[in-house]
C-alpha cells in the first residue's frame, strides 16, 4: 500500500489542488493528512489563493482514502463541512514491524513525546519544516507544509511504500529519503 502523507493545508485551494495532483500522480491508495486543513491561523499569512470551502470541495472526492488528524487550527466547525473525520488527536499505523504515532505535533513533539517505545516513529507536522532524524530513540519523521513552508523548505509532502519514506516537493522530485 502506498500513502501519501501531508500537513499544513491551512485553505490553500492552490495547493491543495497541487496535493491532489501529487496524489493521483503517485498512484497513492489512501492520504494521511495531519492536520490544519482549512483554516490559516492568526500566525500565518493567508496562503496563496485561501478559499477553504475550494478545499472542502477538491478534497470531499477522497473521503473514503483521506485519514485525519486534528491540527491546532481544525475545529468543529471543520468538521462540519468535511466529510472525512478529522478530530482525532493522533493514529497509529504500522510499517515494516514498526509502529507509527501520527499527530499534529502541536501536542505530542520531540520536546513532549507520546509515550512510545525505541525504535518506534513520531511522526506530525505543525512546524512547517520537513525533518527526518532520531533523537532519544525515536525516529522523528516530518513531511514539512503543502502552503505555508518554513526555513526555505519546499512546498512537500512525503511517500511511504514498504517502508521506504520519500519527502518530495509538489512537482514529485525526491528530496530526502529514509528505508524503516
Amino acid at each position: 500500500m502506498k500513502w501519501i502523507v501531508a500537513s499544513d493545508i491551512h485553505g490553500s485551494a492552490k495547493y491543495a489542488r497541487r496535493l491532489i495532483e501529487a496524489y493521483t500522480r503517485e498512484e497513492a491508495d489512501r492520504l494521511l493528512l495531519l492536520g490544519d486543513i482549512l483554516y490559516h491561523g492568526p500566525r500565518n499569512d493567508l496562503p496563496p489563493d485561501y478559499d477553504p470551502k475550494q478545499v472542502v470541495a477538491l478534497l470531499s472526492p477522497l473521503k473514503e482514502r483521506i485519514f485525519c488528524v486534528r491540527g491546532n487550527c481544525d475545529t468543529e466547525v471543520d468538521q462540519m463541512v468535511l466529510p472525512f473525520p478529522i478530530l482525532a488527536d493522533y493514529c497509529i499505523l504500522e510499517s515494516q514491524n514498526r509502529l507509527i504515532y501520527a499527530t499534529h505535533g502541536h501536542v505530542y513533539n520531540l520536546q513532549t513525546p507520546p509515550p512510545l517505545a525505541p525504535g518506534d516513529i513520531l511522526l506530525h507536522g505543525h512546524t512547517h519544516i520537513p525533518a527526518n532524524r532520531t533523537q532519544d530513540g525515536l525516529l522523528y519523521l516530518n513531511p514539512g507544509s503543502v502552503s505555508i513552508p518554513k526555513e526555505n523548505s519546499p512546498h512537500s509532502y512525503m511517500t511511504l511504500e514498504t517502508g521506504l519514506f520519500q519527502w518530495k516537493n509538489l512537482d514529485g522530485q525526491i528530496y530526502d529519503s529514509r528505508r524503516l
